[in-house]
């Protein structure tokens, strides 16, 4: 019995594959591209990210402002008596007469009768915060951060003019100027930050003294 061997040829689709392989050259040019692509989608990725955190810094300084002006405008519009002046947590000296009333606090009677209870609004010098405390309490509640200007609270008249004395139809006008923004905590301003930060509004009271 003979047995033959068969031996045929490579098949033509064997051979295509072979001839449409990628070449080492041509390999490192993908490889390239792929590593530029990947940069680039990386770069817009980071891009977003710190604009997103950007936005979200200054939403949260202008949340926290909101939080404090309404606060501070409910108070005032319902005061009896407003002082401006000189102010820490334990004490509160107004701005005489024939002075400018600018001060770094104001303090509020609710009643014009009764001058044993008020509210004080104070710039603390000592870490830079707004604060909040009512009848002589040594508790106190922290409505804004990192305030850079000291003199916050001004006596004006209707023209924003500051007086010398206490009109009954004056008007507080309030000026914060931030050094950073909360949440996250950004710096911002001059010297590397990347945004300036004021707030200025003017509130007045409902009833005249």
């Amino acid at each position: 019995m003979k047995i033959r061997f068969y031996t045929g040829r490579p098949s033509i689709g064997r051979g295509r594959r072979r001839e449409a392989a990628m070449t080492l050259c041509e390999l490192m040019i993908s490889l390239g591209l792929f590593v530029v692509t990947t940069v680039g989608f990386l770069f817009v990725h980071i891009s977003g990210l710190e604009l997103n955190e950007l936005v979200r810094a200054k939403l949260g300084a202008s949340d926290e402002a909101r939080r404090a002006l309404s606060r501070l405008v409910a108070d005032v519009r319902s005061a009896g008596v407003i002082r401006v002046g000189t102010g820490s947590v334990g004490e509160f000296v107004p701005q005489p007469m024939g002075e400018p009333q600018i001060g770094n606090a104001i303090q509020v009677y609710p009643r014009k009768d009764d001058e044993s209870r008020y509210i004080r609004y104070f710039w603390d010098p000592s870490d830079s915060l707004l604060k909040r405390t009512e009848d002589g309490s040594t508790a106190v509640v922290v409505l804004a951060h990192s305030i850079t200007n000291q003199l916050i609270f001004r006596g004006e008249n209707h023209a924003g003019t500051v007086l010398t004395n206490n009109m009954n139809n004056r008007v507080i006008g309030l000026t914060m100027h931030f050094s950073q923004l909360v949440s996250p905590n950004l710096m911002i301003g001059s010297g590397g930050y990347f945004d300036y930060y004021q707030l200025h509004t003017r509130i007045t009271r409902r009833a005249l003294e």
